[in-house]
């Protein structure tokens, strides 16, 4: 009998000894599914490195945590404010502006805008091993610097002909635009563009593994417009459906790349029900992991133009917490896994810097969910 006590005393301290070595047990959801919360700041490389510090300094003053920002030219001068965010402790959602045109071949023209919209290149003159070149460039000086990247979206808006200068604007507004893909004028060309972009979601997932710091940051296909069929008729631009347009990106593979799919959302003034309606048809082919993709809605705003200050924001703090509750319910669901505000200091209508201070419906669209679909 003593014998097998101290056989099983030894064991216990055996045991013991283990456990206390043992890695840690599996982060809950929250941990393992962090909310994204965060605010856009895109082109910091048009300013000064003075500018761009204040900025961002601001932003995280304000006890925001996620940022989009953008890689555009001058590419030097984004860099910098990425590293500048990195060294505020912001996490950085990085939009790569496909516009660049080191990313196509010399002579190539953009498709023109009639003067009403900005000229824009085609995504099937794309050249994807200038892309590459340009790219890794980009990522072996960011990770040169430390720098970890959270997540990387390739491209912006490109369901519609602001962005994708495959779908045409029409010289003059009035006729019906496309409903679905066999009505775009240049099918063909459109097509040829999807495939280009897929080889570039495909060539930024090589790029970022290649790196030292960045290579689990996540791959978000490009934020798609909100746009509704009505709107792009009155003027004269081609768009199509997001929920069609996802379609044919999977066609073409893109689930296999991919961590989300990006989406915008702009509604408009509506009450908290026409609100969710919006959103829950939206965002009908966002799913949990393991069934698709989630989404990451990666501009989101409601307008407020009144710009006198003191700034009254009532009445905007009031449909943005309505829509913070319904992403809240979408994040607990795990159909969504990331919302960012559009704009914080560019957009005067939009914008939530104002009068110096972060305005209560910026306090609103930035805070931390509260719980399952709702917001403090």
């Amino acid at each position: 009998m003593k014998a097998a006590a101290q056989k099983r005393a030894r064991l216990a301290c055996a045991l013991a000894a283990l456990w206390a070595f043992a890695p840690a047990p599996p982060a809950d959801a929250d941990d393992a599914f962090p909310d994204r919360i965060g605010i856009n700041r895109v082109n910091l490389a048009w300013l000064s490195r003075a500018d761009q510090r204040r900025v961002l300094k601001e932003i995280a003053a304000s006890g925001i945590t996620h940022v989009r920002l953008s890689l555009s030219r001058p590419v030097e001068k984004s860099i910098e404010a990425l590293e500048m965010a990195d060294r505020l402790g912001l996490k950085v959602l990085v939009e790569i502006q496909l516009g660049n045109k080191d990313y196509y071949p010399a002579g190539v023209r953009p498709r023109t805008g009639f003067g009403r919209i900005w000229d824009v290149r085609r995504l099937s003159d794309l050249d994807l091993d200038l892309y590459r070149a340009q790219l890794r460039s980009a990522l072996r000086r960011i990770d040169g610097m430390g720098i970890r990247i959270d997540a990387v979206e390739p491209g912006n808006e490109i369901n519609y002909s602001a962005y994708n200068g495959d779908l045409v604007v029409y010289e003059k507004p009035g006729r019906q635009t496309p409903r679905s893909v066999s009505e775009v004028a240049n099918r063909s060309a459109f097509e040829r563009g999807l495939d280009a972009y897929v080889g570039a979601v495909r060539i930024t997932r090589e790029e970022l593994q290649a790196t030292v710091h960045s290579r689990g940051a996540l791959l978000i296909s490009a934020g798609l417009s909100d746009i509704g069929a009505n709107e792009a008729d009155h003027r004269g631009m081609e768009r199509l459906d997001p929920g069609a347009f996802v379609s044919l990106l999977r066609e073409r593979g893109i689930d296999a790349l991919i961590d989300g799919y990006g989406i915008h959302v702009y509604p408009g003034r509506k009450g908290d029900a026409a609100l969710a309606r919006y959103v829950a048809a939206l965002l009908d082919f966002c799913q949990p992991e393991g069934e698709g993709k989630p989404c990451w809605v990666t501009e989101w705003g409601i307008a407020n133009t009144a710009l006198s200050c003191p700034i009254d924001d009532r009445k905007r703090e009031g449909a943005i917490r309505a829509m913070r509750r319904v992403f809240g319910q979408r994040m607990a669901e795990r159909t969504l896994e990331a919302v960012f505000y559009y704009d914080w200091d560019t957009q005067p209508v939009y914008s939530v810097w104002r009068c110096g201070a972060l305005s209560p419906a910026g306090v609103a669209a930035t805070e931390p969910n509260a719980g399952e679909g709702s917001v403090r």
